[in-house]
Order: C-alpha cells, then structure tokens, then sequence
C-alpha cells in the first residue's frame, strides 16, 4: 500500500484511485478528413487499452464529436471541466495533445496552471506527457504550438477550397435548406423534398395574407405540422438538433423567420452569406450583401421571385397591432404624399370599428412638422377597391396601351436588347480569359529574360487596366440584365393578378399585399361643399398608374398603329 509520506507525487496518485479516469476523445469535422487515424472509435480503442494496461479502471469517457479543438466551448468537456472542479475526476487521458486543444494559451492555461491547481494528473499517450511523472512536459508548449499552427494551416486550406468551389459556380456550404433534400444520385444536387415544401409555400403564404413570423408560428403549431428538426428525425434523416422540449410542433418565430429570409428557396445557391470571425474565434458573423455570392438556377424553385420580394418588402414594413388587437388591411402600406412619413392606424376600445381611422405621424395636434392627413378605414378600403377595379377593367380592355405606357415610364428594355447585352458579355468574357492567358505568358516570358523588367511592366499594367474595365462593364451588363429579365416577370406576375380583380367584391390581405406597393394620402380638400381625399396607388412591379381619358387613349393607339 502507498503510503502518504513518499512525496507529493505519491499523495496524488493515492488520491487518483478514488476518482473518475477522464478519457477524452474529440473529433472535428476537418481532423475527420485525416481517415480512421483520428476516429473516435479509433480514440476510444486506444485509450481504454492504455487504462487497461496501467492500471486505471474507475473509468469514463467524455466525447466532443464534430467540434474543433480551437475553441473550449465544447458540450462533453465542459461537462468534464465541471466534475474536475466539483473533485470527481483525478486523472484527464487523451490519445494526442490535439485532441485536448489547438488553442496555444488556452491548453497551457488548462495544463499548467488549472490543473496542477486542482491536483489533476494528466496524460497524452502519442506524446509521452504525463504531469505526475513529470515526463514530456518540456516539449509539450512547442507540441501545442505546432498543433494550433496546424488548426491556423488548416482553416485557410478550407477556405481556399471555399473559393476555389464558388469560383466554379458550386454551392459552398453543405447544409440543406428545410423543404430541399440531397439527390441520391447526385449528393450536391438539391432536390425539392415535396412535404417539406408545401409548408415552406404556406409560411409564405400566411406572410403575404399579413401574418407576422409569430401568428405563422401558432398557426403552424394549432394545425400540428411537425417542426423543421421533428421531421428530419421522423424521416430518419441525421440532424444535430434537438427536438424542443415543448413539443415536436413547436416552431420557434426564429425558424419561420429564417425561413421567409432564405433566398435559396427562389432556386438559388447564396454563398459567403455569413462567416466566422477567425479559426480561433467562432462566432458566426452575417457579411454585407454585396459580398454574398448568388448564383441562379441550382436547384428547383420552391417561391417565385416575386413572392419572395414581395414578402422582403412586407417584412421591412413590419404591422404592429393596436392596443385593442385590430389591426389594418393597410398598416404598413400608407404614406403621407407632403411629409412621406408613415400613417398610423388608430383604433381604441371606445372607437367602433367604422370609426378607426389612420393619420400622418409627424402630426401631432398641431405641433409636429405636418398638417393634418387623415382618412377612415372603411373609406379608405372603399376607394383602393374601387380604384383596384378600374384599373383591372382598363388593362382588360386596353392592355397594349397599358403596355404601351409602361414601356416609356419604365424604359422597359426590348428582346433585341436584351439579345445584344447577352452577346455583348459573352465578348468580353472570352476577352478577359485571353488576357489571364496572356499574362500568364508575359510572367513567362519576363522569367526566361525574353522581355525586360520594363517591358514587362509597362505590358502588364496595359493589360490590367483593360482587364479591369472589361471585368467593371461586364457586371455592370449583367446587373442591367439581370433586372430587365426581373422586370419582365415582374410584370406578368402583376397582369396575373390584376386580370382576376375586374369584378372585385372584397378587397383580402393577400391580394393587397400581392398587388399594393405603396400608398400615399394627400391632404383632404374641400369639393363641391364636401372633403375629399385623393389616393395615389403605387402597384407593386409597375408603380403609379394614370388612367388615360378618352382624348389620351386615342392618341396613345395612334401611336402605337405607327410604331407597329
């Protein structure tokens, strides 16, 4: 039997019986790119084996699986960490300094000052560490920052694979959007997983009829539609999240948010979306848009352009309820036309509901920066309605001089145009790839001493600089493309739905919401002894429209017979 009078290498090791042997195994994502070497079936056969063979046998293990050794935020070891300081666990065992850490300070802090504080022995088998016997420990702060090296090499190889598979127009990240799945025959290739995406289709849906992400969220959870991660787990499909504690129908407003945000579903593949802050710091930061790399028509489109930027608009105008739980047909859609600021629907308890009424925020009893722009509720659906309908009726009458006027106010690009700016960028980029060639044997010419340095200079500076412009007009000719393609969509989406609106009997929050852009209220006049308001209707894709009188019309179709 030890006794205690030995040393305090003995005290710790009589101490060490009587508590926990931590057998750590770890196991990132870019270590699991090694093959089995770093398993952690392979960890765990090496470290029971070694407990065996010296002695440890009031043994655990504590996994981290698919999370870096850069950070400590790790669910097993923290759980390991905390029975350390609670004195349940005396020896840490683990098969490489690696699997414990790649953060230089952070291992030594833990292995040099926490540990020896708290009287733990720790042991790295493929480095010979072990603290009691104090073996391998001199080596052991230039194994950590080899290893950390290694983690910084490691990140900037992903990285370089990250640009090099955007660069060829593939899909960076592997996650699979809600309402997609991977083909089987093909694992980067997206297709629509039909279930899921009926509900994505209804998520946005209710946002265009004026729910908000919370209202989608109990509607979706009345009608016991399985959750995003319920259903991964019901299909048998792998999913590192948990199902809520709540219930297996319990959607989280986040999740109908992230949803209504992602761009993918209009059949897209985004890229560079978000990032991390560094190797070592692992906090998810969103990037800019205009560094987001977009690349249309990847995979089947679950929501159409039109609805998906319809919905980014309603979203950025959010509707707020009253006080007394009413809200607007129009909340979010009003405008004063003088001052621009947005009318608030007002409404109480003591109002009856014919009597709610909306009214320009910066008028504020006579002491704001506006006079007074006022309209009730039941006179305003009354008017857009009206208005709505005579607009419908005109374009179904006279749709080639709608046309016609659209053109001119929009300056809608024609097919022959459109033809020219395809084949205009197809030119210069088979110009900008011979000038990559051109360099490339300008470096080797330069090298083999066939021109000189100033040659080389001059030559090359001369062929950036075009490179440059043609790289500059080409995605200028692309943006201009790009929205002329969108335009003409657009359009059809509006001539869609305004066609069904001839004889319109109720005005519904997804029709507003499809058809409305924007409204604006002008300040009420007196005409003929009573108040009048005048409305200007912003139409979503085509703006505002002025329906011609009987003198214009026929100006417009004389036009249109010459120009024919």
């Amino acid at each position: 039997m030890l006794g205690f009078k030995k040393g305090k290498g003995d005290y710790m090791t009589k101490q060490a019986e009587n508590k926990i042997t931590a057998l750590y195994c770890r196991l990132s994502q870019d270590d699991g790119r090694d093959g089995d070497s770093n398993s952690i079936v392979n960890q765990r056969e090496i470290l029971s084996q070694y407990a065996r063979s010296n002695g440890f046998h009031n043994t655990q293990f504590f996994v981290d699986d698919g999370i870096s050794g850069t950070t400590f935020d790790r669910p097993d070891f923290q759980r390991m960490q905390r029975m350390i300081e609670n004195g349940e666990i005396g020896t840490v065992i683990v098969k490489d300094l690696s699997r414990f850490g790649r953060n230089y300070l952070d291992v030594g802090e833990y292995l040099e000052i926490k540990y020896p504080t708290l009287g733990v022995r720790f042991i790295a088998i493929q480095e010979n560490v072990d603290t009691l016997k104090n073996t391998g420990t001199e080596m052991m702060p230039f194994n950590n920052i080899f290893n950390e090296w290694y983690a910084a090499q490691t990140s900037k190889k992903i990285r370089a694979v990250w640009k090099a598979k955007a660069d060829k127009g593939e899909r960076v990240s592997s996650a699979v959007p809600y309402g997609y799945k991977k083909s089987e025959d093909d694992p980067k290739q997206w297709i629509v997983d039909e279930p899921a995406a009926r509900v994505v289709r209804r998520i946005f849906a209710l946002c265009i009829e004026g729910l908000g992400p919370m209202k989608i969220a109990r509607r979706l959870e009345d009608e016991e539609i399985l959750t995003p991660t319920a259903y991964l787990i019901a299909n048998g499909r792998k999913t590192r999240n948990k199902i809520s504690t709540r219930g297996e129908y319990a959607w989280e407003t986040s999740s109908i948010e992230h949803i209504l945000e992602n761009r993918q579903y209009t059949g897209c593949t985004v890229n560079f979306k978000s990032s991390i802050l560094s190797y070592k710091v692992h906090k998810k930061v969103i990037n800019p848009e205009d560094e987001w790399q977009i690349i249309p028509n990847t995979q089947e489109a679950i929501i159409d352009e039109d609805t998906f930027n319809r919905v980014q608009e309603l979203r950025e105008n959010r509707r707020r309820n009253t006080a007394t739980g009413r809200e607007s047909l129009f909340s979010g859609l009003l405008y004063c036309a003088d001052c621009k600021s947005k009318l608030y629907f007002c409404a109480a308890k003591n109002v009856k509901e014919n009597q709610e009424f909306h009214r320009c925020s910066a008028y504020k009893e006579n002491r704001g920066t506006c006079s007074i722009h006022f309209i009730r509720e039941v006179v305003l659906r009354e008017m857009v309605q009206e208005l709505v309908r005579r607009v419908a009726i005109f374009i179904q009458q006279y749709e080639a001089v709608f046309l016609y006027m659209y053109s001119k106010k929009h300056n809608l690009t024609k097919a022959a145009d459109m033809k020219n700016m395809k084949a205009e960028i197809e030119r210069n980029k088979r110009r900008i790839a011979e000038i990559d060639t051109m360099i490339e044997g300008l470096y080797e010419a330069n090298v083999l001493g066939k021109i000189t340095d100033e040659r080389f200079s001059k030559m090359m500076g001369k062929y950036e600089t075009q490179q440059k412009t043609l790289v500059e007009e080409t995605k200028k000719l692309e943006r201009a493309l790009e929205q002329a393609e969108q335009d003409k969509v657009d359009l059809r989406v509006f001539l869609e739905t305004i066609r069904k609106c001839t004889d319109i009997k109720e005005l519904t929050p997804a029709l507003v919401n499809r058809l409305i852009q924007r409204i604006e209220v002008h300040k009420s006049e007196k005409v003929d002894g009573k108040k009048r308001v005048k409305l200007d209707i912003y139409f979503t894709a085509v703006g505002l429209i002025d329906i011609p009188d009987e003198k214009e019309l026929l100006e417009m179709m004389e036009e249109i017979r010459k120009t024919a």
